[in-house]
C-alpha cells in the first residue's frame, strides 16, 4: 500500500514540475520562438522518416476520384481478412454481398514483396477546409479519403506498378460483382436505358453441349478475356466473333446464356428489323459499353441483306436500310474500334444462306456447329434433370442417338414430364427414340419414292 502511495506522489510531483517547466517556458521565451523550435523538430523528423504516406481523397473538385474508387473497391476484398470493423451492402445490380473498410480502420497488402498499410479517414468539412483546400467541403458534411503508406524506397514500384495494379483489380471486382443485363431496343432505335436483369441460370456446367465443343469454346473464351496485350500489340480491335449455326432447339440461346453468366457481360439484343438505317445501327453500336456481348439472332431472317452492288443502289435511290456494307463496316471496319473486349455473336438455323463476307475471320472468328443431341448431352441433361450420371439404359440410349436426330431441347421435354423417378423416366427416353426412330425411316423411304417417282417423270 505504501509503495501505492509513494508511485502516485512521484507522479504527482513529475506532473507539477512539467506544468512548472512549461508556465516558465511561456512566460520567459518567446512564442515565435516555440514555434520555430518544434517546426524544426518536425523537419528534422520528416528528413529521417522512411515512411512515405499517399492522400487519396473522394473527389477531385466536383468529380469523383476514380483512384479513390478503385480503392474502396479493392480494400473490400481484403477488409474481411484484416480489418477489425467492416460496412457490408448490396445494391439490386449487385450478385452478391460487397463489403468495405470501416472508418479509422487499417488494413495490411504486400504487393510483389512490398508491404503496404492502407488506412480509411472521415473527417467533417468544415474542420478540414482549409487542410484540403477544397472548394466544396462546404457542400458534404464530411471529406472521406485514403492514405496509403509505404517505404520510399519503393516509391517508384507504387506508383508505376501497385497502383495501376488496383485500377485494373477494381474494374475486374466491380465487373464480377455486377449482375448481367439484357439490353434491347426501343421505338427510337435507341437502347433503353436501364436494361433489364438478366436472370437466365444456364452456366457451362449445365450447358447440354458435347463436351468437347464445350471446352474448346471456355478455352476460346479464356484466351479472349487475357488478350489485350495480344491485341494491342498487333494492332487488332479487341473482339471476337461468333457465328452459331445448327437446327432450332440445338442450344444457341442457352449457349449465349452460358457465354454471358461466364463473363460477366452484359448482352445488347440487336434486332436489325428495328433499326432505321445504317447510321443508326453505329449509334447503337457506340453506345455499347465495353465488356459486353452483341448478340444477332436468325441473322438470314431478320432483314435482307443485299450484295454490295445491291449496297450501291439502294444508296444511289436515297433507301434508308440497313445493308450488308453497313453492317461489316460496324461489326470489322473503324467503328469497331471505338470499344474494346466486345464479342458479337450470330445466329442462325441456314449457314449456306450467309454471305460469305459475313462469315470470314475478323467477324465471325470461330464457327460453332451445334448439331443434335450426342450422348455426351444426353448424359449432362441427365444429370440436370435427374440428378444420375450412370444407369443401365445409358448404353441402350447411346446407340439409339447414334440413329435418330433429336434435339436436346426435345430430349429436356421429355425428361421433365417424369423426373422423379429416373428409371420410368429413361425408359420412356427409350421409347421416345425407339419411336423417333421408326418415324424418320419412313420419312426418308417415303422422300426416296418420292425423288424416285420425280426422277421417272423427267425421263418420260
Amino acid at each position: 500500500m505504501s509503495n501505492s502511495k509513494s508511485l502516485l506522489s512521484a507522479v504527482a510531483s513529475l506532473a507539477a514540475s512539467a506544468m512548472l517547466i512549461r508556465s516558465i517556458t511561456n512566460e520567459f521565451i518567446p512564442h515565435e520562438v516555440i514555434e520555430f523550435f518544434y517546426s524544426g523538430l518536425h523537419n528534422l523528423s520528416r528528413q529521417f522518416s522512411t515512411q512515405l504516406t499517399i492522400v487519396i481523397e473522394e473527389f477531385q473538385g466536383v468529380s469523383k476520384n476514380q483512384v479513390f474508387e478503385a480503392a474502396e473497391a479493392y480494400l473490400g476484398k481484403k477488409a474481411t481478412l484484416s480489418a477489425l470493423r467492416v460496412k457490408a451492402g448490396k445494391s439490386e445490380n449487385d450478385k452478391k454481398l460487397s463489403f468495405g473498410v470501416d472508418r479509422d480502420e487499417e488494413v495490411d497488402d504486400e504487393f510483389e514483396g512490398v508491404r503496404v498499410r492502407w488506412k480509411f479517414l472521415c473527417v467533417q468539412a468544415e474542420s478540414s477546409r482549409n487542410r484540403h483546400h477544397d472548394m466544396n467541403a462546404s457542400l458534404r458534411s464530411e471529406i472521406r479519403y485514403y492514405e496509403l503508406s509505404f517505404h520510399k524506397r519503393h516509391k517508384e514500384k507504387i506508383f508505376n506498378s501497385y497502383l495501376p495494379y488496383v485500377l485494373d483489380r477494381a474494374k475486374a471486382i466491380k465487373q464480377e460483382n455486377m449482375a448481367v443485363k439484357l439490353h434491347t431496343i426501343d421505338y427510337r432505335s435507341y437502347w433503353k436505358e436501364d436494361g433489364v436483369k438478366f436472370g437466365h441460370s444456364m452456366t457451362f456446367s449445365t450447358l447440354a453441349i458435347d463436351a468437347g465443343l464445350k471446352k474448346e469454346l471456355v478455352n476460346d473464351l479464356d484466351k479472349f478475356v487475357k488478350g489485350k496485350e495480344f491485341y494491342k500489340k498487333t494492332g487488332k480491335a479487341w473482339k471476337r466473333g461468333y457465328l452459331l449455326y445448327g437446327p432450332p432447339g440445338t442450344g444457341k440461346s442457352s449457349l449465349i446464356a452460358a457465354m454471358a453468366c461466364y463473363l460477366n457481360y452484359d448482352i445488347y439484343d440487336l434486332d436489325l428489323t428495328v433499326v432505321g438505317d445504317n447510321n443508326d445501327l453505329k449509334n447503337l453500336i457506340l453506345a455499347m459499353s465495353n465488356r459486353s456481348i452483341l448478340v444477332m439472332e436468325d441473322i438470314d431472317c431478320t432483314i435482307k441483306l443485299q450484295n454490295r452492288e445491291e449496297d450501291k443502289e439502294a444508296v444511289n435511290n436515297g433507301d434508308n436500310k440497313v445493308t450488308l456494307s453497313g453492317l461489316l463496316n460496324v461489326i470489322d471496319g473503324l467503328w469497331s474500334c471505338c470499344g474494346e473486349e466486345r464479342i458479337i455473336i450470330f445466329t442462325t438455323n441456314h449457314k449456306d444462306g450467309l454471305d460469305p463476307a459475313l462469315l470470314r475471320p475478323g467477324r465471325m472468328d470461330m464457327h460453332v456447329h451445334l448439331s443434335y443431341c450426342n450422348f455426351s448431352a444426353f448424359e449432362q441433361l441427365a444429370f440436370n434433370y435427374l440428378g444420375i450420371s450412370q444407369h443401365k439404359l445409358f448404353e441402350q440410349i447411346e446407340g439409339l442417338l447414334r440413329d435418330v436426330q433429336v434435339t436436346p431441347a426435345e430430349i429436356a421435354g421429355e425428361l421433365i414430364k417424369n423426373s422423379d423417378a429416373a428409371g420410368e423416366c429413361l425408359q420412356d427416353i427409350v421409347t421416345f427414340l425407339h419411336n423417333k426412330k421408326i418415324l424418320q425411316a419412313k420419312t426418308k423411304i417415303d422422300q426416296n419414292i418420292k425423288e424416285d417417282h420425280e426422277l421417272g417423270g423427267e425421263k418420260l
